[in-house]
């Protein structure tokens, strides 16, 4: 399963997946494709050109499952001039424009009819975002996405899906491991050091990594996560021959601290000097 948005990591990703089929070591049916339309490609028009966009790069006719990336909505930055866009426009500057999101989700509805994704749906939304998009919708969305992981265990969001009938992933599983090289997590975020999953850990004879990811599938989510190496891949597949008792699960809970590594609200103001809040 791949989880992008458009950009020169998509392309790279594409030659893989066309090479591995090529061989015979799959078939496209074997996978499941998410992308995701970045926050400059929001107004209606623009939002087929960035599935064509993602699809020309992966080499596909469709993804399985098309998701809006953020509820931002930013300056439209023609492919040719800048690509992938990221967070600013061609003057180096984040600018918010004015958008409707319901007419996003009508335009991404559309392309559902055309088959060019077989399913749609959101990230990074919280229960309100949920709610307007729901209000209108022809068209429910399939999944959402969110950060989610011991310090931040989002139930309400979570329940609020789930009784919507929308499947949630969790992305960051493991917390702020994967932040620390970008300064948004020090060591002291590291559950691999926190006592209480080490210690369950030790009673399954399981690693932290699968005792979070054990966590995450026994609330009804799906985690994503990754690894380049082969061992921790096996590791990460390895999830279902223990099962945490309701007492571990507490426990695990109970590390909930309501804290964000990945929030639009902290590092876009640091970062392009634009304070982004969306979740508060």
């Amino acid at each position: 399963e791949l989880f992008n948005f458009c950009g020169t990591t998509l392309l790279r990703t594409g030659k893989g997946i066309r090479r591995a089929i090529d061989e015979g070591i799959c078939t496209r049916k074997d996978l499941y494709v998410t992308t995701k339309l970045w926050n400059t490609y929001h107004h209606p028009n623009h939002v087929p050109l960035a599935l064509e966009r993602c699809l020309a790069d992966l080499g596909f006719d469709y993804v399985d499952e098309f998701l809006i990336h953020f509820p931002i909505s930013m300056e439209f930055v023609p492919f040719e001039k800048k690509y992938p866009p990221e967070w600013t426009n061609l003057d180096g500057e984040m600018v918010f424009v004015k958008n409707d999101i319901n007419e996003t989700w009508k335009a991404m509805e559309k392309l559902a009819d055309a088959g060019k994704t077989r399913f749609i749906g959101l990230s990074n939304f919280n229960c309100q975002h949920l709610r307007q998009v729901l209000s209108i919708a022809r068209i429910r969305p399939t999944s959402l996405q969110i950060e989610c992981h011991p310090h931040l265990s989002q139930e309400k969001l979570i329940r609020f899906a789930r009784e919507s009938g929308i499947r949630v992933s969790a992305f960051s599983p493991l917390g702020g491991t994967s932040y620390i090289s970008i300064d948004m997590a020090t060591e002291n975020d590291l559950f691999f050091q926190n006592s209480i999953i080490m210690d369950i850990a030790k009673k399954y004879n399981k690693s932290a990594a699968q005792v979070m990811l054990r966590w995450s599938i026994q609330r009804n989510t799906l985690p994503i996560n990754k690894s380049s190496r082969a061992e921790r891949l096996n590791e990460n597949r390895a999830l279902f021959d223990f099962y945490l008792t309701k007492e571990d699960m507490e426990f695990i809970a109970g590390l909930n601290k309501n804290h964000r590594y990945n929030d639009p609200g902290v590092f876009c103001e640091y970062g392009m000097g634009t304070f982004c809040p969306i979740y508060e």
